[in-house]
């Protein structure tokens, strides 16, 4: 179980580190998307950090079960937070934070049962 865990929080872990660096480059697609769920510009920065401390946190937990633990439950909750705002806002687009909840749920059950 500790294998998979390693390679499916080391994927989010990437895919983490590289959402919260165009969030804080201000991407235009990544903007976009937050604007359409009325998220303020003024969020992106706290957002961005949020996912870079998920993927530290994921990465930190292959030697730390505690904080790997924390982490998984702490990416989870962010995305079930990114689709209830996207139903919020009526904005049915919801599948990438919805397969990335996914995945996070996975690394959290496989963390725990590593």
């Amino acid at each position: 179980m500790f294998i998979a865990y390693a390679v499916v929080a080391g994927l989010l872990a990437l895919t983490l580190a590289a959402s919260a660096t165009l969030t804080l480059q201000r991407n235009e697609a990544i903007v976009a998307s937050m604007r359409k769920v009325d998220v303020p510009d003024s969020w992106l920065p706290r957002l961005a950090t949020l996912k870079a401390a998920g993927a530290v946190g994921l990465v930190t937990g292959l030697w730390l079960a505690p904080l790997g633990t924390a982490a998984a439950v702490g990416v989870t909750l962010y995305f079930i937070g990114a689709i209830v705002a996207h139903l919020r806002a009526k904005n049915f687009d919801l599948a990438p934070a919805a397969a990335l909840a996914a995945t996070a749920a996975a690394a959290l059950a496989l963390r725990l049962a590593a």
